[in-house]
């Protein structure tokens, strides 16, 4: 197949979004498919050999290491040179918005994939009045596709109570190899916490999104050593209030591998997580999880078995289970025996497989857009043969 995705962001942008579509391309070049990548701002010409094409973005003041796109003709002009089968819309929002009004004018079925709660994320930053704007201009994106993937079954519930049709469920992969109990350290443990402290870490961006707030109330815990990696604009705040705590900046690779795995804790602050593959990543590596009761972690922490879970709303809950936690090492023991099990069927192989598949459904179906779409919508052959008309309106 011929894959075209725009996503929202890319390298070197590091998120849960630049994740997924950077698996998906390796997937989609060890099965024999071809693929472009549209995406924001400025990044490498390509990845896994296949092509990269960027667009204009700008950076959001409250949050320099953001990268927001801007719509651009660029977008339809190269979908028309690469004339795929199908095009996946990777958390669509400003560029996927274009994406996806250049695939239904081309006669492209979109594959939509849901991966960001911007209502909740904009509700951290204050704006609260926001929710009904942002949700509509979701609808306006998610009604032209032929599909909408989520990544749990608390956003699959949420969507489908905000009007977004022809919905199906599609989580995320874990690399069980990166993410493995065989690279915790004891060496490194001994220089995180050299007093023999019980290690309770969070890996993530340190933003108010995250309500990484929460965590000095953790550092106050008796015998527990905090361990942050990750990077944002809340780092600095939370040095100052956290100056016994350990920051290790943002950390890749084999690096955040064996840190992660020298956890004896893993603590998720957020409430707006589509899916949180911190915390998946975390289980796989054999660490027992403390994570809000909402979003994507109601999927994957099973209370008592290899987890916690607190009330989204409920700080001093949060902090209770991190104290209990830490405080009993047989129940440690037990939650990561049972840690790495409960996430062995969710490798990126098999999510690809399942994704490819929805690309082959969507692709043989004779998918109408929405009605806005409908006087101008032909099949792709169609529009080959009047390339002027492709570019109206760009």
């Amino acid at each position: 197949m011929r894959v075209a995705i725009v996503s929202e962001s890319f390298l070197p942008q590091v998120n849960g979004v630049t994740n997924s579509v950077c698996r998906v391309l390796e997937h989609l070049a060890r099965t024999g498919h071809e693929a472009m990548v549209i995406a924001p701002g400025r990044g490498p010409s390509d990845y896994a050999g296949f092509p990269i094409r960027t667009t204009p973005a700008f950076r959001l003041p409250f949050y320099r290491s953001f990268r927001v796109g801007l719509p651009s003709g660029e977008i339809m002009t190269a979908l028309e040179e690469f004339k795929p089968d199908v095009v996946h819309l990777a958390s669509p929002t400003v560029v996927g918005a274009s994406g996806m009004t250049a695939a239904a004018r081309l006669g492209v079925p979109a594959v939509a994939v849901f991966q960001t709660d911007l209502a909740g994320f904009a509700r951290q930053y204050g704006m609260r009045g926001a929710d009904a704007a942002i949700w509509g201009w979701l609808r306006h994106i998610h009604v032209r596709a032929a599909r909408t993937l989520a990544p749990s079954s608390a956003t699959m519930s949420e969507l489908n109570a905000h009007g977004i049709p022809r919905l199906s469920l599609w989580g995320r992969g874990v690399d069980l190899q990166r993410f493995n109990p065989g690279h915790r350290s004891e060496r490194l443990r001994r220089e995180l916490a050299p007093n023999g402290e019980v290690i309770v870490g969070y890996v993530g961006r340190l933003a108010a999104d995250k309500r990484v707030h929460l965590l000095p109330g953790l550092a106050e815990l008796p015998g527990v050593k905090v361990v942050v990696v990750g990077d944002g604009p809340a780092a600095k705040s939370l040095r100052r209030r956290m100056p016994d705590a350990v920051f290790c900046g943002l950390r890749t690779g084999t690096e955040l591998s064996e840190i992660l795995a020298s956890f004896d804790v893993f603590v998720h602050t957020g409430a707006n997580e589509t899916y949180c593959q911190a915390v998946q990543e975390a289980l796989a590596a054999g660490v027992p999880v403390v994570a809000a009761a909402a979003g994507g972690p109601l999927d994957l922490v099973q209370p008592e078995h290899n987890g916690l879970l607190y009330p989204a709303d409920s700080p001093e809950e949060m902090r209770a289970a991190v104290a209990r936690l830490a405080s009993d090492e047989d129940a440690r023991t037990r939650m990561s025996g049972n840690a790495r099990a409960s996430v062995l069927h969710r490798t990126w192989s098999a999510l690809c497989e399942q994704l490819v598949r929805h690309y082959e459904t969507v692709s043989s179906e004779d998918f109408q857009p929405h009605e806005e779409d409908l006087g101008r919508w032909k099949p792709w052959k169609a529009r080959v043969a009047e390339p002027s008309e492709a570019h109206a309106g760009t």
